[in-house]
């Protein structure tokens, strides 16, 4: 059913129902019959979820329903979150780009994924509507696992809330065997601090576990002390005791958790260099 209100479509949540929003990890699921819900909630009519909009403290809040490519073309993504939009580039191609949706990225929370990465390295929450009303929670506490979520099945993630960051330096780095494709393994990095000092840093591992990681012993690495390229060296050789890669048929654990030491060195390179220029 297309629901034309939040109501309506939470109302048509009874326990055995699916969102329907950009369609491109839901569908290709139906088609393998990995689900099979008894109703689809098309919730592409809502309106008020697919718009960017600026925040007084400088940040963003997202729509759900905001596609990937709108983050491409924003000016406000671009000024105010620019390693989101460099993360969308990496989505797919563009036919995904422009139909999928930030919000499915997380409600699938595929861990190859890279918005979830992105988001969680700008320190995100989201925002979650039910039955009951709205709660918002840490984008660290959305992901429980592999596709799992804290969402519960009559709850719907209607959007994303980011700081501010246009004071930090940023970095992201993916390595995949094919344009499109999901990343073998990827590194989304924030840095704040000047060009004497770094004073905080989030680094988010993607591929590399059953959900994004942050790489703590590569942020402790990295606080402190004065951004630089052998600073990104020491972080990156943190960077892997905070993955738990699995093998499958494009790499082994092992090269998996290579990837995040090289990505993670390419990531932060690139944060501190914009955080000292």
């Amino acid at each position: 059913m297309r629901a034309r209100s939040l109501d309506e479509a939470l109302a048509s949540l009874d326990g055995d129902g699916k969102i329907l929003a950009g369609g491109q990890s839901l569908v290709p699921m139906l088609n393998m019959r990995l689900v099979r819900p008894a109703r689809l909630v098309d919730i592409n009519a809502v309106p008020g979820l697919d718009a960017v909009r600026a925040r007084p403290d400088g940040g963003l809040d997202v729509g759900a329903l905001v596609r990937h490519t709108d983050l491409l073309t924003s000016p406000l993504v671009q000024a105010r979150a620019p390693l989101l939009a460099a993360a969308a580039a990496h989505v797919g191609h563009r036919a995904i780009r422009n139909r999928g949706t930030v919000g499915g990225s997380l409600a699938h929370a595929d861990p190859a994924a890279e918005l979830p990465a992105a988001l969680l390295a700008l320190d995100a929450g989201v925002v979650v509507a039910g039955r009951a009303g709205h709660r918002r929670l840490p984008l660290a506490e959305l992901f429980v696992g592999l596709l799992t979520t804290a969402l519960a099945p009559d709850e719907i993630l209607t959007g994303i809330e980011i700081p501010e960051a246009r004071a930090a330096g940023w970095g992201f780095a993916e390595l995949a065997r094919r344009a499109g494709d999901f990343a073998i393994a990827g590194v989304a990095a924030v840095v704040r601090g000047g060009p004497d000092r770094c004073t905080g840093a989030r680094l988010v591992a993607f591929g590399a576990d059953d959900r994004p990681v942050r790489l703590r012993a590569a942020e402790d690495a990295i606080v402190g002390r004065a951004p630089s390229a052998e600073l990104a060296a020491r972080a990156a050789v943190e960077a892997p005791r905070d993955c738990r890669p699995s093998s499958d048929v494009h790499a082994s654990a092992e090269y998996r958790a290579h990837l995040v030491r090289v990505l993670a060195e390419d990531a932060v390179r690139d944060a501190v260099g914009r955080l000292a220029a």
